[in-house]
């Protein structure tokens, strides 16, 4: 299947659950759903780009002058409202664009971790007979199962992360700082071919700082019995991979050993969990069971997975209380993670794909504590 009858087929099936659903429209501004139903790539900006999807009709897109030419060849139609650089007068042609698809009354349904109050409150005074609702679940389904090349851009993505960790760990070293290994890191991930635009800024802690699930790399220097956590990932043609790996500079306490050996339990109990028919709570559960057990679980703060894919996070989530089954071509993170305030921390971390049959592991390097030479 080539990009354009990607395209037409996502928004087929973004009309059969909006008419499903009984929803009129679904209204998108700049985003990873916005890219995944049209292949058009907008930044956020002070320039509002508003797309209206109906069943059966192309996509409305209001969208600045200087953007028009992105719309030429695109493979299918659309219905253009161009705006010029004079704000008093977006309104009017935002108006415009919701009259063509019948919206100045009746509601609509948005995307509520993506959609801005600047687009919002250009639709309410353009329409202020209009009412707006969550698209959320609608825009999970569409984009919950990964189909084959999906799978292979995650794929390429994971393996240039991992090679990109490959060719950093040679270059670590006592005394560098956390922020001098993040930015090592970053420039190889870009080197082995990921796209700009990477799902975050690798996470680089050291020693007490490795307790803390989401650090932002500090000035801290690497010491030897230190634990060091890397939480890295690169994108490939628009999608995202996410691993974690944890390290021991020279010797470390057996504590240290002792947390990441049941961190490493843990990953491959949840790895394990992952098939068609489980739910997420199951991956959550597996895993934590495990933690929890060894009499670390008050340590394990977070939950044990994420969806991946267009997004760093995206559905489904690995969490307790989470009943939604997996089915084949999601796409998700399995994460365990112990954390002891001011002392040390540990987590490791895998890309997963649910198969016919199980589950594949998109990342593949050594999960056991390594010790790095000093």
């Amino acid at each position: 299947m080539n990009q354009f009858e990607a395209l037409a087929a996502r928004q087929t099936r973004l009309s059969e659950a909006l008419e499903k659903s009984r929803i009129p429209a679904l209204i998108l501004n700049p985003g990873p759903s916005l890219t995944y139903l049209t292949g058009l790539h907008f930044h956020l900006s002070e320039r509002p780009v508003i797309a209206i999807f109906q069943p059966g009709q192309p996509p409305v897109i209001i969208l600045p002058q200087l953007e028009l030419a992105k719309l030429e060849n695109l493979g299918y139609s659309v219905q253009a409202f161009p705006y010029g650089e004079d704000p008093a007068t977006w309104q009017a042609v935002v108006r415009q664009g919701m009259q063509k698809a019948e919206l100045l009354s009746g509601s609509a349904a948005v995307e509520p971790r993506q959609f801005r109050v600047l687009e919002l409150r250009l639709l309410e005074s353009a329409a202020p007979q209009a009412s707006f609702t969550s698209g959320e679940e609608i825009i999970a389904g569409l984009r919950l199962k990964k189909d084959a090349d999906e799978i292979a851009s995650m794929q390429r993505a994971a393996l240039i992360a991992q090679d990109a960790l490959k060719a950093l760990l040679p270059q670590i070293q006592l005394g560098m700082t956390e922020h001098e290994i993040a930015s090592e890191l970053t420039l190889q991930i870009l080197r082995h071919g990921s796209g700009s635009e990477i799902p975050f800024t690798p996470i680089v802690s050291t020693g007490p700082n490795s307790a803390n699930p989401h650090a932002y790399p500090s000035e801290r220097r690497l010491r030897e019995g230190d634990l060091l956590v890397i939480d890295w990932g690169a994108s490939y043609q628009g999608y995202f991979s996410d691993i974690t790996r944890t390290f021991a500079i020279g010797k470390v306490g057996e504590e240290e050993r002792k947390i990441v050996d049941i961190v490493h339990q843990a990953n491959t109990a949840g790895r394990m969990a992952c098939k068609p028919g489980a739910a997420c709570q199951d991956v959550d559960n597996a895993a934590r069971k495990v933690i929890e057990s060894s009499g670390f679980g008050v340590y394990f703060t977070h939950r044990t997975g994420h969806g991946l894919g267009l997004e760093g996070h995206e559905a489904p989530y690995m969490r307790a209380g989470n009943t939604q089954i997996l089915e084949t071509g999601m796409a998700f993170t399995v994460e365990p993670g112990i954390y002891l305030t001011g002392r040390n921390g540990a987590r490791i971390e895998d890309d997963m794909i649910i198969t016919q049959d199980g589950s594949l592991s998109l990342t593949d390097l050594p999960r056991e504590l390594i010790t790095l030479p000093l």
